[in-house]
């Protein structure tokens, strides 16, 4: 067989299915089994390229058919792609969208900002870290970063723990990993922080998200935020970033399009922020706060 027409088959298979992006998957998946890039796959198709006689078939088609029952291409492959990273994810681990690499963006461009203080160093804090996402592109981004990251979930900090193994020594070496409830961590730190980040949960208890990928597969730990508006957990670790930060020290944190009014409310209305705004993801949607912890 053809690898184009593989991969023609399972595109309308996927498609057929409901999956969203059927194409792009067919090509993931196509990659998987082969080993290689998703761009080498579209090459060797485009020359009309046969399938190597060692390829498994067999394991292809299971995995196909995982992929057609709406389980995450992220767990079928074992990887998630976010920014420069391949981070390993599976069951227990909230799955990172690429809408938060806007807001790893703002957590790297306000350590940057900010940059090393007199020992070099400047401190930044992820909180809910989950698979590392955003902590470890500042890590990898931003090389007088030194980042703690913070997840609560045992099942999680598995994948945290192994993403930040996955890193270069020198990242390694500037990384920390913790457990520990992003309400009430302050104990654990001795410094304050120059940056803290964190896309918390945030749904709403009653919005149950549409997709089987998300509402069959996300921990719900990870997704619903609590209270009547999915706020009360980014309210309160709104305030322990309040004692987390040093004064002039920035808080970025995701929040859903349809929270950007109340959560930059509720920052402003507190003695120790300032500068809070709202910033649009890549597709125009509200994605995230930043705001600027004040002296009193």
């Amino acid at each position: 067989m053809e690898i184009a027409a593989l991969l023609r088959d399972t595109t309308q298979l996927l498609s057929r299915a409901g999956v969203p992006s059927p194409d792009v998957d067919s090509v993931a998946l196509v990659a998987h089994l082969l080993g290689v890039t998703g761009s080498e796959v579209r090459t060797a198709a485009a020359r009309g390229d046969a399938l190597p006689a060692t390829a498994d078939l067999d394991t292809f088609a299971t995995r196909v058919m995982r992929r057609s029952e709406r389980e995450p291409l992220q767990h079928i492959t074992g990887i998630a792609h976010f920014r420069d990273l391949d981070l390993e994810v599976g069951a227990g681990v909230f799955i990172p969208r690429p809408e938060t690499e806007t807001v790893a963006q703002a957590a790297i461009d306000a350590a940057r900002r900010l940059g090393p203080g007199r020992d070099g160093i400047v401190r930044v804090t992820d909180l809910c870290a989950g698979s590392g996402a955003i902590g470890l592109s500042v890590a990898t981004e931003v090389p007088d970063a030194r980042v703690s990251l913070l997840e609560a979930s045992d099942e999680a900090a598995v994948y945290l723990r192994i993403n930040s193994r996955r890193q270069s020594a020198e990242v390694r070496a500037r990384v920390r990993t913790m457990m520990g409830d992003a309400r009430r961590c302050l104990h654990l730190f001795d410094q304050c922080a120059d940056v803290v980040v964190s896309n918390p949960p945030y749904i709403p208890p009653g919005s149950v998200p549409r997709d089987p990928e998300v509402a069959d597969y996300d921990p719900p730990q990870a997704l619903y935020g609590l209270g009547e508006d999915g706020l009360d957990l980014p309210r309160a670790i709104v305030n322990e970033a309040a004692r987390l930060l040093r004064v002039g020290g920035v808080l970025v944190m995701e929040h859903a399009d349809s929270q950007g009014t109340a959560l930059r409310e509720f920052v402003a209305s507190s003695q120790w922020w300032d500068e809070v705004a709202t910033h649009q993801d890549l597709n125009g949607r509200d994605r995230f706060l930043v705001a600027t912890r004040v002296g009193v």
